[in-house]
Order: structure tokens, then C-alpha cells, then sequence
């Protein structure tokens, strides 16, 4: 499977597979010549194993576990996908499947819903997150056995799942609901339809001149998307631009040269990649005209933003086009080109290394075993300390340096959602307790699902009182979450930010919860005072006469 460096249930299902960076989808790869000696030993150890092995053995698993094993020699992010794994790479990669709207992730054995898309079937039919898949189609799940009759768990049970839940548009499938507080499965029947996921999860604007842009992720459709976000807002008067790409794992090379475009003058290097196979040497050009080359742009980003959002980020800063703001981005610098090998299974390889404009790499060096690489995310970051060949110069000649994620031009640690919690805060974001609290909560007037009579009703405009904070405290104890004074006082604004974040998330959307959680978002607002620097850089691109980078 293809391995990912945050940490991510394989059994997650509608994942961001947008790591992968590349143009290359849907080749074949074919093996290059080689010594045929070697190719014997792996046949015949496989043939060992076939014949001799004391249990009876799944050829296919030792195939794709082979490759697996073989790729995790080269990098990090080089991997295999069988053919259920590939279909829903691409899937999400073309942004639409018909289903039912819904992420669902097996936990112990239960089939959870994870989060929802907002005005999708399920969302109208009152599924919420925290809902455990019990039933689908009339059949309870916990009946479903594998070949020999064993109950099917963890990605055999989600794959499952899926199968069954995704169909022809317009088809209706019946789900049974288990729901904390409900002694009775929630029976419903959701039509299915297509479902567009957007990249784009919220647009805003902040006031009468400042527009929000929060870009999750990067697909097939993201230009688009962001096309009709920045249209929008324009339209509403919108000057400036604050462009959040945290937590954003990138995607598809084209859509971050498309996006960079929007931004940077026609004609301006984008990204260069570098590799060894024909056609890996490319330079990345702007090639259309563009409304928002003259606005003044404050980039978000942190520790979690990677690949396409480096690109982007990385083309900003080198042309002194906007202010980048927040934490070191992740640093992966590989191109990652996706091959259909076959009977449906797909590689991702790294073929290249990107460079921004300034010559940049941004690929961090990884160890032999990926430990420290896999962990970065985790970790607190410190200023680094660059060896003078690292340095380079944007148009405008200020210093950037190369080898290891985009640095900020001003930085703020906030690594959860703008905020830098103390280890009992992460904790409780961790293990996704803000989330089921906020199962507690109903809003007023959903007539969906008939609600519990100990669920709280709210409208849009509540508020996280004295009352619910203590509430929280009690919640926490049920769950054994060990709570000491001071670094509950220390986080007191994170978890207040997080309640309401998640409650709004479960009974608003996202957008509206994205729009209440900026305005106590400390790294965001740091960056909305950062908008006086990021005029001085128009300044500079006037006077330096910067327009492209040939």
C-alpha cells in the first residue's frame, strides 16, 4: 500500500492519495533489460515457498508483498497499489465516485464513519460522524466471512464495505445506523449520486477587503475550484488574500503549476524537475494570463504541507510574489509517476526531484530505515543552520535556502489547527475526543433523525460556556484522559477553539466551522497582520522590474 508520512489507517477509505506528484498517470511500465540470474532467484524462492511452506500460501499476497518489499529499498514514498487500492487512488485523484458521501475507517472491528461530505446523500439523510456501519443492504456486516469462513476485519472488511455502499447513480442502498444514546440501529435509505470531492473547503471573506482561501488538497479539479473561489470573492470586493495550504499533502503536478499560475505573471517559471529517465527534465511554465498577479497574498503553511504545496509556495516565495507564513513545510521534493503495471495494479515510482525557481530542492534527506523522515511531523521544530551552499536569492534578492521544506519568511509554531497545545492538548486531538464530543450536540430544528432527548440543541451563533467546558472536563474523565490543572489552563484557548470547531463541524460544515475556528486561530491571525510586508514585496517586484523568472 502506498505509505504515507503522517500517521494513517490503511483502512481509511476516500484517502488523500494526493501525495503523489506526477503527470504520468495511466502508462504501462515495462522491465528494463537485466540479468536474467536475477529474476531466477526471486522465481525460485517463490517456487520454495509455493511447494514447501507449512500453511498453504496466497500467491498473489507474496507477489504484491514482494514488490512492496522492494520498493521500501529505494525511498519513502515509492510504493505499490493493488488493483482495489489503484481504482480509489484515482478515484479520489479525479475528485468523484457515486457513493454515499462518507469516509469510513475500520476501529476494532466496527466500521466507523469519519467525516462526511457536505451536501452529499449522506449528509442529507442525517448520517453524522462518530456512526457505526452496522447494516448494509439488509445484511449485518458482522455476518461477512472471507473464504474459509472467518469474519473479514480490518481492509478486508472495509473494502467490503465500500464495494457494497458505491453503485450506479440514482440506486438506493439501506444502511443501519448505531448511534451512542440510541438502543436501536438508526435504519435509513440513501440514494446513491455522484460525489465530487472539493479541494476547496472554504471561501470567505474576512472583511471588506481581505478574502480566505482554504485549499485542502490538490486534484483533478483543483484549479477549477479555486478558479470559482477567487471569482467569488472577488466579486465581494476582495483586495487581498490569505491562502491557507496547511495540512495540505499535494497532488497532481499540473494542478499546482495551474495554481501557482493563478498567482505568477504568464511566462514565469514555475518548478523544474530533474531525473534520469527520458522526458524527466522539464521546465514548468505559466502560460495563461491571470486576475490576482498584483494582489497582496499571505501564504499559510506548516510542518504537514508537502509536495504540491511546496510547489506552489516555493514559486511564491522565490518571486516575491506573496508572504509565506506559519512552519517549515514537509519537504518532499519527488515526482512521483504512476504506472498501471497490471491486471489493475498500479506503482507509484519516483522518477524526479522538483526544484522551484531559485534552484531549490526541496526534498529533506531521509535515513536508511525512514524513521526520522516518517516522524518529522511530530517533532518541534527548530531554526536551521545552513551550510553556505544551501543559500539562494528570490528576484528581489532576499535569502532562501535549499534542502528541506520551504521555510516561512515569518514563522509562528502551530502545528494543530494554528494552535501549539501542551501534550495533554495533542492528546486529546490525537484520539479524536473534541470529535465524539460533539456527538452530543444536535442542531436546533434537524428533524433528519429524531434526536436524544439528552443532546444539547444549538443554533449557529453558541457558544462554549463555563457550563460545557466543565461538561468537557467530566467527558474526559469517562474516557480516562489523566487532566492536570496547569496544562489544562494553558490550553484552555485550544480546547475551547476545538469544541466549538468540532461541533460545528458535525452539525454546520465546514466552511462555517473554518470561518468560527480563524477568528481564534493564532497562527492565522498572526498572518492577517502580516499583510503590510507582503505590500512591501509588490513594492519590491516594481521596483526590482520583476515580471517572469527567464
Amino acid at each position: 500500500m502506498v505509505r504515507k508520512y503522517g500517521a494513517i489507517s490503511v483502512a481509511v477509505f476516500a484517502i488523500a492519495v494526493s501525495a503523489l506528484v506526477g503527470g504520468f498517470l495511466g502508462r504501462d511500465a515495462s522491465a528494463r533489460a537485466s540479468d536474467v540470474s536475477d529474476y531466477r532467484v526471486f522465481t525460485a524462492a517463490l517456487g520454495a515457498v509455493e511447494a514447501n511452506y507449512v500453511d498453504t500460501v496466497d500467491d498473489k499476497r507474496l507477489v504484491y508483498s514482494a514488490i512492496g518489499g522492494m520498493l521500501q529499498t529505494l525511498d519513502p514514498h515509492s510504493s505499490f497499489m493493488d488493483p482495489d487500492y489503484y481504482k480509489r487512488m484515482r478515484e479520489r485523484q479525479e475528485g468523484q465516485y457515486y457513493g454515499l458521501g462518507i469516509t469510513i475507517q475500520v476501529i476494532e472491528h466496527d466500521i466507523n464513519v469519519v467525516s462526511l461530505f457536505e451536501g452529499t446523500p449522506a449528509y442529507k439523510k442525517g448520517v453524522r460522524r462518530g456512526d457505526i456501519i452496522v447494516r448494509i443492504g439488509g445484511e449485518d456486516v458482522r455476518t461477512w466471512t472471507d473464504e474459509q469462513g472467518k469474519p473479514l476485519v480490518g481492509l478486508a472488511l472495509s473494502e467490503k464495505a465500500v464495494s457494497r455502499l458505491r453503485g450506479p447513480k440514482g440506486t438506493l442502498v439501506k444502511v443501519g445506523l448505531k448511534r451512542a444514546g440510541y438502543d436501536q440501529p438508526i435504519e435509513i435509505e440513501v440514494p446513491r449520486d455522484e460525489i465530487n470531492i472539493p479541494s476547496v473547503t472554504a471561501h470567505f471573506m474576512l472583511d471588506a477587503q481581505t478574502g480566505y482561501v482554504r485549499l485542502q488538497d490538490f486534484a483533478e479539479k483543483t484549479d477549477r475550484d479555486l478558479g470559482l473561489a477567487l471569482g467569488d470573492l472577488k466579486a465581494k470586493g476582495m483586495k487581498r488574500l490569505l491562502l491557507d495550504l496547511r495540512t495540505n499533502p499535494g497532488g497532481p503536478l499540473d494542478q499546482a503549476i495551474r495554481v501557482s499560475n493563478r498567482f505568477l505573471p504568464q511566462g514565469s517559471l514555475i518548478v523544474s524537475t530533474r531525473g534520469r529517465v527520458s522526458n524527466s527534465d522539464q521546465d514548468y511554465m505559466a502560460t495563461e494570463k491571470s486576475d490576482y498577479t498584483d494582489i497582496p497574498l499571505v501564504v499559510l503553511v506548516n510542518r504537514n504541507s508537502a509536495s504540491a504545496s511546496e510547489i506552489v509556495s516555493g514559486a511564491i516565495q522565490d518571486y516575491d510574489r506573496g508572504l509565506i507564513v506559519g512552519e517549515t513545510t514537509f519537504g518532499k521534493a519527488l515526482v512521483q509517476s504512476v504506472y498501471r503495471i497490471s491486471e489493475g495494479a498500479g506503482l507509484a515510482l519516483t522518477t524526479a526531484r522538483y526544484y522551484t525557481p531559485s534552484k531549490r530542492l526541496i526534498q529533506r534527506p531521509w535515513d536508511g530505515t525512514f524513521d526520522d523522515y516518517q516522524t518529522y511531523t511530530l517533532k518541534d521544530q527548530t531554526e536551521k543552520v545552513h551550510p553556505a551552499s544551501d543559500l539562494r536569492y528570490t528576484a528581489g534578492g532576499r535569502k532562501v535556502y535549499s534542502g528541506g521544506g520551504i521555510e516561512p519568511d515569518k514563522r509562528m509554531d502551530g502545528p494543530i489547527e494554528g494552535f501549539n497545545p501542551t501534550r495533554l492538548g495533542r492528546l486529546i486531538y490525537a484520539r479524536q475526543l473534541f470529535a465524539t464530543f460533539a456527538e452530543r450536540f444536535v442542531a436546533e430544528g434537524d428533524t433528519r433523525i429524531a434526536p436524544r432527548p439528552d443532546q444539547h440543541r444549538v443554533g449557529r451563533a453558541f457558544t462554549i460556556d463555563d457550563a460545557l467546558v466543565k461538561e468537557f472536563r467530566a467527558f474526559l474523565a469517562a474516557q480516562r484522559v489523566a487532566v492536570d490543572e496547569e496544562s489544562f489552563a494553558k490550553d484552555a484557548d485550544f480546547i475551547r477553539a476545538m469544541m466549538h470547531y468540532d461541533i460545528d463541524v458535525a452539525l454546520f460544515g465546514l466552511s462555517e466551522a473554518r470561518r468560527n475556528l480563524l477568528a481564534k486561530d493564532p497562527q492565522a491571525q498572526f498572518a492577517l497582520q502580516q499583510f503590510p510586508e507582503a505590500e512591501r514585496l509588490l513594492e519590491l517586484r516594481k521596483t526590482k522590474g520583476i515580471k517572469t523568472g527567464q
